[in-house]
């Protein structure tokens, strides 16, 4: 926390605001699946059972044009937000993609497989999540690309930019 405020300057309110956002963020995260329904792609998340919803709807400020000081202080808010996003991300997703190379043989991808989709250009506390349609293999048998349905979205990825969040056995 200290490495993502740095030298701003916040007020009581601010500082508050802030943990807020970042405790939306946290809890915005997916733990598994929510539903049998192969079509149902959502997952649960800590906010589901706090809030019984999937993120809470905060309202964006009202501002008048004479109101610069709290415009300010908002972009400073969501600057620090956007800053603990763009860390929480780089450092918690890649603990949950276990990587052991050339040391342990680990499950390949599988069709049906519920995944994250990491490094895609999401909006803050918004996690992609999607189902493997189809496997690339490689000459040695292994799954290196994947195609993902994303809604109505089909994208092709590199194994290595996606988190198993439920494995299909």
């Amino acid at each position: 926390m200290n490495s993502v405020i740095r030298e701003q300057i916040l007020d009581d309110d601010g500082l508050n605001t802030i943990f807020c956002e970042i405790e939306s963020t946290l809890n915005s995260r997916p733990i598994t699946m929510n539903s049998d329904d192969p079509s149902d792609l959502e997952a649960l998340t800590p906010n589901h059972l706090l809030l019984m919803k999937r993120k809470p709807n905060l309202p964006p400020g009202l501002f008048n044009k004479t109101d610069n000081y709290c415009r300010r202080k908002l972009r400073q808010i969501q600057y620090i937000a956007n800053l603990f996003w763009s860390r929480w991300v780089r450092e918690y997703l890649p603990m949950l993609q276990e990587r052991q190379k050339w040391h342990k043989q680990r499950r390949n991808t599988k069709i049906g497989d519920i995944v994250i989709v990491v490094g895609s250009i999401a909006p803050r506390n918004s996690w992609p999540t999607g189902r493997v349609s189809e496997i690339i293999l490689d000459r040695n048998g292994l799954v290196r690309q994947v195609k993902v349905k994303i809604g109505y979205n089909v994208l092709t990825r590199p194994v290595d930019k996606l988190c198993t969040l439920f494995e299909l056995d």
